[in-house]
């Protein structure tokens, strides 16, 4: 349909949090007031009103309650083997619940560890099991599944020196560590003794290999993986590692040996306060709540659902922002945490700090953004690609003048590049019948790579995360796999789905309507102009796709493709007199019926332009309770008297200063005509103070430049031909550049606008602009980025197959 339409006429997104999770009466009111299409369409068919979403809507709601954890049957054997110290004899466990955990968890396969595991995690469960009877044997427990579980440690065996098995954190060390406690424990492992003296190798030369640049980070390495060393431990060096609640590294199983060896009381209280939260077992990590909590935040997002909690969010960003303000070493001493903290209270308009001046951490700790912090710490030893993935996301949200951002922008990338493409070489070497789901890493670091932040607009980020949401293995790895059960939850799968189609549906009758009304004003007939009614449609509901926004995305497609069509008329196909007639048409305002035009073009474009403006100007009136048609108007005087100075220029051979360009080019582009009516559109009351305040000056202004410099970056070859003044060409013409360095100064100026407007957009100014409002600059400067990302996208037909997707492409979830 997307085709034939567009045809028929010849993309710190709309923040989640600034849609309402319902329709107000008043907003539906408005909408039959106006005449929109949403009058009986989503009133009667509200997503919302089916018993099922709401129930499902209440169920996502309790994950903001409390973060959920799968337990480990790793972890909780290291604490079921701490020995209660009553007697010198230490002959009963201290933790015996975790024992008996145990003993009722085991697996039909005579396994311990996550259920239904992907065959590439069988090191894993080796690990598991091997804790899991040491603890059992250690005690004079469970005798059967003892044996049960050597039979499975050698049915599979053969995966100790599997190259394509995934190797869990530390597992070179820690698992010969473990035949070492079976051998003091007389237990008989089912193991070649070649494969154990090729493990005890491996571990010695872990033990005494390192790496120079992360000293640091290699100490915290060996401290965390304690278990796996223990009687040669230097446990004064690991004692360093203890935190606030009296972990080490929020690890249950390294806390639990350095317990056992030291009896040290936080530790004690730390190990207490799991069994208070989890009963009889412990997780790998603990606690993971911000994190947790914080990532069912960033998946509605991803989803496109956010919009239906936007109390539970506010609820949960708050509380995580006093942390931020704290300190909490739950956020700054876990880089994903930290770097997940910092993009979302940004996006949400929390006032946060790239410094992080305001931490109360140690004075000698680096700040958790740098690069030599971060290549210096137990992650950067490890090469964690969630941390650095996170780090990168973070780095997009960046504000003028913010060198650590720019720099970990930098090393991020190049870190990420080289790590996906190992992944990339890694699996193309694994039997593909291993693992049918996607690692979740792999999916996110691609799609962070080639989607950035400011070029992403929000249906393409729902759409490909929906689709890839099933396939996905929600599993991550540290000592041991685990899983979050907010994440992968086929309740968030299905709302999305629904909404999805939902919205599609509802903006697939606006554009058959934006096409009759394309032949009805007779645009068709301009055989000189683009014809961009598809593209135009799809940058809207792309970005403002909520049903109750048919007038802002209605208003902003017309405006679209009134203002190509203009543009290519004083580009190419209007002499120097029909360009005048027009502006002086608009500058009058209503006409006389009897005027008479230049030609039938003028006439066409100055009666589909007026009918606009009118048509716009009712629709606001009902949303805004006052009549805005004159400011509309002004605006397309604006704009089309800018795109009479660069006719004139073109044709007097007159090449600007690149301040007078600017100055005059911004507004010729053409986008105020676009996004200032929409902006009257989308709910909140905008006075005439707001709207002539410095600040909406400054929004479009920003907005303004972005987009006519892609515009002439990625067009300075079709505007050379046409001999059009470009800025590019303004800046050759100042002499003392190469085509080379006035495409990279362009490249620089468009770089500090983008940061210069998402700081306007993102922090929140008390009385100011709303942020619903100040979105709509943001998502049209988004979709600039996109069609010009790699070419001029807006005038080929590259975005077509991208655009349809959106359009007319219904997501169909599998059974």
């Amino acid at each position: 349909m997307f085709v034939c339409m567009a045809m028929a006429g010849s993309q710190p997104p709309m923040s989640s949090k600034s849609v309402s999770p319902l329709v107000p009466a008043a907003i539906t009111a408005k909408c039959r007031e106006s005449g929109s299409l949403l009058t009986t369409e989503f009133s009667n068919t509200s997503l919302l009103q089916s018993c099922d979403d709401s129930r499902r809507i209440q169920r996502i709601k309790k994950m903001f309650d409390e973060a959920q954890l799968s337990v480990s049957a790793y972890d909780t054997a290291w604490m079921a083997m701490v020995p209660t110290p009553t007697s010198s004899m230490e002959d009963s466990p201290f933790f015996p619940q975790c024992a008996r955990w145990i003993l009722d968890n085991q697996l039909s396969d005579g396994s311990w560890g996550l259920p239904r595991r992907d065959p590439s995690l069988t090191k894993d469960a080796l690990s598991s099991t091997l804790a899991c009877i040491l603890a059992l044997q250690r005690w004079g427990l469970g005798e059967q599944q003892v044996t049960k579980g050597l039979r499975f440690l050698d049915c599979n065996s053969a995966s100790l020196t599997d190259q394509k098995q995934h190797v869990p954190i530390g597992f070179d060390i820690i698992f010969p560590g473990m035949i070492d406690c079976a051998k003091d424990l007389r237990l008989n492992l089912p193991f070649k003794s070649t494969d154990v003296d090729a493990m005890l190798t491996k571990r010695n030369v872990e033990l005494t290999s390192g790496f120079s640049r992360n000293a640091e980070g290699r100490r915290a390495y060996l401290a965390y993986v304690s278990e796996g060393i223990q009687h040669t431990q230097d446990w004064d060096m690991v004692m360093k590692y203890q935190r606030q609640n009296g972990s080490l590294f929020n690890s249950p199983s390294t806390t639990a040996v350095a317990f056992s060896h030291l009896r040290d009381p936080d530790c004690l209280r730390y190990l207490s306060s799991i069994l208070d939260k989890f009963e009889n077992a412990a997780p790998t990590i603990h606690p993971l709540d911000i994190r947790s909590r914080l990532s069912v935040i960033d998946t509605l997002e991803s989803l496109g659902v956010a919009r239906y909690f936007t109390n539970e969010i506010k609820m949960l960003l708050d509380q995580t922002y006093q942390c931020w303000l704290q300190g909490d070493e739950e956020i700054f001493l876990d880089t994903t945490t930290c770097s997940m903290a910092f993009r979302l209270l940004r996006v949400y308009g929390y006032d946060v700090s790239s410094g992080l001046a305001v931490l109360k951490l140690p004075t000698d700790r680096l700040s958790p953004f740098s690069e030599d912090c971060f290549f210096n710490s137990l992650e950067g030893y490890l090469k964690d690609k969630t941390a650095v993935l996170e780090l990168h996301k973070a780095s997009q949200i960046i504000y003028p003048e913010e060198p650590i951002l720019e720099e970990l922008n930098s090393w991020t990338m190049n870190f990420l590049k080289q790590e996906f493409c190992n992944d990339s070489i890694y699996r193309d070497q694994i039997d593909e019948s291993i693992s049918t789901k996607i690692p979740f890493i792999s999916f996110q670091v691609q799609d962070a790579l080639t989607f950035p932040y400011h070029v992403d607009l929000d249906r393409l980020c729902h759409m490909r995360s929906i689709h890839h949401y099933s396939d996905i293995d929600y599993t991550w790895t540290l000592k041991t796999s685990y899983r979050c059960p907010n994440i992968g939850n086929k309740d968030l799968l299905k709302l999305a789905a629904e909404d999805f189609n939902f919205c599609q549906s509802i903006q697939q009758k606006e554009l058959k309507l934006l096409g009759r009304w394309i032949i009805e004003n007779k645009l068709d007939k301009l055989s000189f102009a683009r014809q961009k009614l598809g593209y135009c449609y799809f940058s809207a509901a792309a970005t403002i796709y909520a049903p109750e926004l048919s007038d802002a995305r209605i208003s902003w497609t017309k405006n679209g493709v009134l203002t190509t069509v203009v543009d290519d008329f004083f580009d190419v196909a209007g002499s120097m007199e029909e360009l005048i007639n027009l502006v002086q048409l608009l500058e009058k305002g209503e006409v006389d019926a009897s005027i008479d035009f230049c030609s039938e073009e003028v006439e066409i474009l100055f009666t589909a332009i007026r009918g606009t403006i009118r048509e716009v100007g009712d629709m606001a009136l009902a949303w805004q309770g006052r009549d805005v048609s004159s400011h509309i108007n002004d605006i397309w005087v604006e704009t089309v008297k800018s795109m009479l100075k660069e006719a004139e220029w073109s044709k007097n051979k007159w090449v600007p200063t690149m301040d007078e360009y600017l100055q005059n080019a911004g507004m010729s582009f053409a986008l105020l005509p676009i996004v200032l009516p929409s902006v009257y559109l989308v709910g909140p009351k905008l006075s005439e103070e707001m709207v002539s305040s410095a600040e909406y000056k400054n929004l479009y202004e920003a907005m303004n430049t972005c987009g006519r410099l892609l515009n002439d970056w990625r067009g300075v070859q079709r505007e050379s031909e046409q001999g059009t003044v470009n800025a590019v060409s303004v800046l050759l013409h100042e002499g003392g550049r190469t085509l080379d360095d006035a495409m990279e100064e362009v490249k620089r100026l468009i770089e500090r606008e983008t940061k210069q407007l998402l700081k306007l957009v993102l922090l929140e100014k008390e009385n100011g602009i709303p942020n619903c409002c100040k979105q709509l600059f943001w998502n049209m400067t988004k979709a600039c980025h996109l069609f010009y990302m790699n070419n001029d996208g807006y005038t080929n037909e590259e975005m077509v197959g991208v655009a349809k997707s959106i359009l007319d492409e219904p997501i169909h979830l599998s059974p």
